[in-house]
């Protein structure tokens, strides 16, 4: 696998990911605010929850990122670009609403806290420090650091399967806030 192609995939899965979730905030108070038959998460609850989640995922890119550009002092970089694999079906699987079954932490439940623009905002920021991490690791760096990610059973993964992670994460809940929109047209 080609590693810089593979960083520049990301780049681009966050800039469509990015651009469509931010076109969520545009909508109606009625579309955002309806409730599911199915009593989940109204669209502004998903955008909190989005933004929730890419704030935690981002203290371990954070750390990972430093970890990685520390590793490059004593691991062979050539070596890890040479032997990098990556299993794109399984991570695919993530970015698939209702793939599987997905317990998510309490503290990235939305509690209503915010206000849509102050969450807007922040998730805007949060694109910029994707791209910042994927610029600071533009030579590969990012594969001298992994830690484990237990949602589909993804194992080990590096810094740079982080952040398409979370470009994933948040591909997933577009997917919802769709069906929760089509549900208020019906009605």
């Amino acid at each position: 696998m080609d590693i810089f192609r593979f960083i520049e995939d990301i780049k681009i899965h966050l800039k469509l990911t990015f651009a469509e979730v931010d076109r969520w905030f545009k909508k109606d108070k009625e579309t955002l605010n309806h409730q599911p038959s199915n009593g989940g998460w109204t669209i502004q609850q998903i955008l909190e929850h989005i933004y929730l989640t890419n704030f935690y995922l981002l203290i371990l890119i954070e750390k990972g990122s430093k970890k990685a550009m520390k590793n490059s002092q004593d691991l062979d970089l050539e070596s890890e670009i040479e032997n990098y694999s990556f299993n794109k079906e399984k991570f695919d699987k993530v970015g698939e609403y209702g793939a599987f079954k997905w317990i998510r932490p309490e503290h990235m439940e939305p509690k209503g806290e915010l206000c849509l623009g102050e969450i807007r905002n922040l998730i805007n920021q949060q694109y910029l420090q994707c791209l910042h991490y994927l610029e600071v690791m533009k030579n590969g760096v990012g594969l001298l650091y992994k830690t484990t990610m237990t949602v589909n059973e993804l194992g080990k993964i590096n810094v740079y399967e982080y952040i398409y992670f979370l470009s994933l994460h948040a591909q997933r809940h577009v997917t919802q806030m769709k069906k929760n929109e089509s549900e208020t047209i019906k009605n």
